[in-house]
């Protein structure tokens, strides 16, 4: 690959990482996280993995398909989405925002001595 083409690769990377932070804030809000697994800039395909608290969250799907209809709307270079939770074993992609891995998260892990979870932002 060139080192035009990995430029390019980098800036339609941070283009999709951008939408997503300006797009879903609620993502990270509520303790997720999104990160692209891959990107097909000849065939405009990329894969976004949801993880953290998106993997077992009953709004996924709904949040996987804004994803999918807007993203492709917003950015001209992207021709198809791909999106899940970690649920389907997925790892952890390379541009992601959100902090931490693709597993879920569980009240009481991470050592702290508050046992309630993410609190909502509303």
């Amino acid at each position: 690959m060139s080192t035009e083409t990995q430029g390019s690769d980098d800036d339609l990377r941070e283009e999709i990482s951008n939408f997503l932070r300006r797009n879903f804030p609620q993502i990270q809000m509520h303790g997720g996280s999104a990160a692209i697994q891959d990107l097909d800039r000849e065939t405009g395909e990329v894969t976004v993995a949801l993880g953290g608290a998106c993997s077992g969250c009953g709004i996924s799907p709904m949040t996987i398909q804004a994803i999918k209809s807007r993203m492709v709307k917003e950015i001209p270079e992207i021709e198809q989405v791909n999106a899940s939770t970690g649920m389907d074993g997925g790892g952890a992609g390379d541009a992601g925002f959100g902090g931490g891995g693709m597993s879920p998260s569980f009240p009481g892990e991470g050592g702290g001595d508050d046992d309630e979870g993410p609190e909502a932002p509303f």
